[in-house]
């Protein structure tokens, strides 16, 4: 259960991380990268890895689920098991998430579940929060509400700008997703209600700091 396609919507760091940890002996198998957007970086790294890039565009005709119905199409001619949003910039609706049931991840840059939705780094610096971070987890019906697998944490420093803060959270996002995603495919993931249960091995921890 290790086949794992990816959604993106950008330039693609969150799948480079994946990318560069699959190629160091990381057990998730990355069979395809699919976005909305036919210019997103995050197809050219993932042609350049060798990985299929496809791009399933939007109709002026479909709603959201009938474009998920669409995107859940595409997936599964790769026949995968987990899904990744990696800067995947839709709000997935029940059709999608329906035919992934607690396979579908994705990585948010704030402490969930303060700061949901866009541009957590800029909220959490507007709000003067002393630490800040990055969090991965199941995707539900809301806009990350869904359960909480594992977080980063790194200093929000006095001085700093919204890119630094963005920045520092962002290295954080690439540590902390291939981890959590190691978890997903080698079954040791268990949902119960709100909370994530990890089989952790010696070492593990479901959070990871940096001082700095």
């Amino acid at each position: 259960m290790n086949r794992v396609g990816v959604l993106a919507s950008g330039g693609g760091t969150n799948l480079q991380a994946l990318i560069d940890a699959v190629a160091t002996g990381h057990p998730a198998k990355l069979v395809v990268v699919a976005s909305d957007k036919r210019d997103a970086g995050a197809l050219e790294r993932a042609r350049a890895a060798g990985i299929p890039a496809i791009v399933v565009p939007k109709t002026k005709a479909q709603d959201r689920e009938a474009y998920d119905r669409s995107l859940v199409d595409a997936l599964r001619a790769y026949a995968i098991d987990w899904v990744c949003l990696a800067g995947f910039m839709r709000i997935v609706t029940p059709a999608f998430l329906g035919a992934f049931p607690n396979r579908v991840l994705n990585i948010h840059p704030a402490l969930l579940p303060a700061f949901p939705g866009l541009h957590g780094q800029q909220q959490a610096h507007d709000y003067g929060v002393r630490v800040a971070g990055a969090t991965v987890h199941f995707v539900d019906a809301g806009t990350d509400t869904g359960p909480i697998i594992a977080q980063g944490v790194v200093p929000a420093l006095q001085d700093d700008t919204p890119d630094a803060l963005a920045a520092r959270i962002l290295t954080m996002e690439h540590r902390l997703y291939p981890m959590a995603l190691r978890w997903a495919v080698e079954g040791r993931l268990r949902v119960e209600g709100r909370q994530v249960h990890v089989d952790l091995r010696p070492g593990e921890s479901t959070a990871l700091f940096s001082p700095g």
